[in-house]
């Protein structure tokens, strides 16, 4: 049995943070086989699709971008580059400064399992409804909005 828990602590299956986890797992289970199919992490997509979507980035914008720890995008670049699905290269005004940019493969590679993403999107608006999954969107960003002020200040 747990120890006695302090009344001031809510029950765990009201925590916050375990429920967007959660929420984030059962998502994530419909997207994982296509990711899979291709040798993909969940990660090396996101990467994937930051630089598909925003273009060339320095390495810790992407790595903020995609919710990546700068050791864990290292090594997630040096995977990527070694399957010719991004390159990296010194900036020419910072030699300090590391940018990633997708390459042709990369890109080719987003055009196969880009229509099969957008089919479990359509899937998973059809079940939780359309006008629900935009509310959620809205709602999670107005949260994180209110997170990051408070952090700000």
């Amino acid at each position: 049995m747990a120890a006695d828990k302090p009344e001031n602590i809510r029950d765990f299956s009201r925590s916050l943070p375990m429920a967007l986890l959660r929420a984030r797992e059962a998502a994530m289970e419909r997207f994982r086989p296509s990711l899979r199919a291709h040798k993909l992490t969940d990660q090396q997509w996101r990467v994937l699709r930051a630089l598909f979507d925003h273009g060339q980035k320095d390495l810790g914008e992407l790595a903020e971008m995609c919710c990546l720890l700068k050791p864990s995008i290292t090594r997630i670049i040096r995977s990527m580059e070694q399957r010719a699905l991004l390159k990296k290269q010194a900036d020419d005004k910072d030699q300090r400064r590391t940018i990633v940019s997708i390459t042709t493969k990369g890109s080719e590679l987003i055009a196969k399992v880009g229509p099969h993403s957008e089919q479990i999107y359509q899937d998973i608006a059809e079940e939780f409804g359309p006008d629900d999954l935009e509310d959620l969107y809205i709602k999670l960003d107005a949260l994180m909005a209110k997170l990051a002020g408070k952090r700000a200040t």
